[in-house]
């Protein structure tokens, strides 16, 4: 089992304080939301279910137990157990499925694909992406690299350039910077349409989020040879730096996307 700050059900209010203060909760008698170091119950869950996503204690596509055992373990009650659930799925980490419970999420799942591919046809209906890799090789890490990804001045890379398209047509070129040793022999793989979840499966590294800057730049002969279209025209870069669950970088992924029947869509919330 591992170690938990939900070590035994409290059976009284005291011990459910005490729980709290080891955990970086309410102080003792304490209890405002608006006390330093106040941190919902049902945040102290999200925190601990998390970690265990983090250390891969479930994977992805497994059903986590139910809420009734999870809340039996952590010594909570299953309302709040059920709230940091749906934190979690409201964060894209697990996903409810009606009738047989809640599963960690799988990247090859339509509904992450899209958590983290924003493009979508100006018209409904939008097929998966898929891709082609064009070049992958280890390389010493550019100054932009280690830059991007923290990486000390000795680090390695591998870059992946690789096309996708939509509904049967190109539409952007991505090339994508991973340090290599967090994906040993990633370079020698066949890889699969959605990294996501190889970097999950084969890796242990699951993506949480994704920090992005579009700019609006014209496309580049090489890029637009690849994407079969006219030099100069009119195109979205997307530059994303791919954060784990340890809130580490672990990818730099630049992106040139054609628009011209495509939008970049986004839900604010």
């Amino acid at each position: 089992m591992l170690d938990s700050p939900f070590d035994a059900p409290p059976t009284n209010g005291a011990q459910r304080r005490h729980v709290m203060d080891r955990t970086g909760g309410a102080q003792a008698g304490s209890g405002h939301p608006d006390a330093v170091g106040f941190r919902p119950l049902y945040r102290q869950v999200y925190d601990t279910l998390l970690k265990r996503l983090a250390d891969a204690v479930w994977q992805p596509g497994q059903i986590l137990p139910s809420e009734g055992q999870l809340a039996a373990e952590l010594g909570v009650s299953q309302g709040t157990v059920r709230k940091a659930l749906d934190a979690l799925t409201a964060d894209s980490l697990l996903v409810r499925r009606q009738g047989r419970g809640t599963f960690v999420a799988d990247h090859d799942d339509k509904q992450s694909v899209f958590r983290f591919f924003k493009l979508r046809p100006d018209r409904e209906g939008a097929g998966m992406p898929t891709s082609r890799v064009v070049a992958i090789a280890e390389a010493a890490a550019s100054a932009d690299e280690r830059g991007r990804l923290d990486l000390v001045r000795s680090a390695r890379v591998v870059r992946i350039e690789r096309l996708r398209a939509l509904d049967g047509r190109l539409c952007l070129i991505e090339t994508i910077s991973v340090p290599a040793s967090l994906f040993p022999g990633i370079a020698q793989m066949e890889l699969p349409n959605t990294l996501y979840s190889l970097y999950a499966i084969r890796f242990g590294i699951t993506i949480a989020t994704a920090n992005e800057r579009l700019k609006a730049v014209a496309l580049g002969a090489r890029e637009a040879g690849l994407l079969e279209v006219a030099a100069g025209l009119p195109a979205l870069e997307v530059d994303r730096i791919a954060v784990d669950l340890e809130d580490r970088p672990v990818e730099w992924r630049l992106s040139i996307c054609l628009t011209q029947e495509l939008h970049y869509r986004s839900v604010l919330r």
